[in-house]
């Protein structure tokens, strides 16, 4: 990051981290106070209801727009991050999303794609042809099995108890 400031010449790196997001176990956050950078919605004490309200306000359209972590969280702990597995997880989740998936994740476990959707969304994924529309996709984006979270999506953190 000191690098970065130095090429751009900036003196702040900012982040979208709200006051809500300290719930969460990310470790996104411990490494962006290492590097000094600034969250200006948890320094004015934004929720991300305040957030929402505000983009409301500003008649933005993305104001009810699901939340969107760092792809990374989709890997578990402890295993190497690469712009491969990131690009599968991109992928997949863009495939659930075309399907009107909304709040979704698909978790990285090496060979398994771990799906999470919203539980009321569960019968429409488990629909034969859209199931197995889906898997073929996810098999092709490099995934040789695929699963569905029986507990649904959940945010923040990898989903692991």
């Amino acid at each position: 990051m000191e690098g970065l400031r130095a090429v751009r010449s900036i003196q702040w790196i900012l982040d979208g981290t709200n006051v809500d997001d300290h719930g969460d176990d990310r470790p996104g956050i411990k490494a962006a106070r290492e590097w000094h950078v600034r969250s200006p919605l948890v320094e004015a004490e934004f929720t991300k209801a305040d957030v929402r309200t505000a983009a409301q306000s500003l008649a933005l359209s993305t104001w009810d727009k699901p939340a969107a972590a760092c792809l990374s969280s989709r890997i578990p702990r402890g295993v190497p991050i690469t712009l491969e597995k990131l690009r599968r997880v991109e992928q997949a989740e863009a495939i659930l999303s075309a399907e009107g998936f909304r709040h979704i994740r698909v978790r990285d476990h090496g060979d398994i794609a771990r799906i999470e959707v919203a539980p009321d969304e569960f019968s429409r994924l488990n629909q034969p042809a859209l199931r197995s529309s889906i898997s073929a996709r996810l098999r092709h984006a490099g995934f040789r099995f695929i699963c569905v979270d029986l507990e649904g999506y959940r945010p923040g953190g990898t989903g692991l108890p």
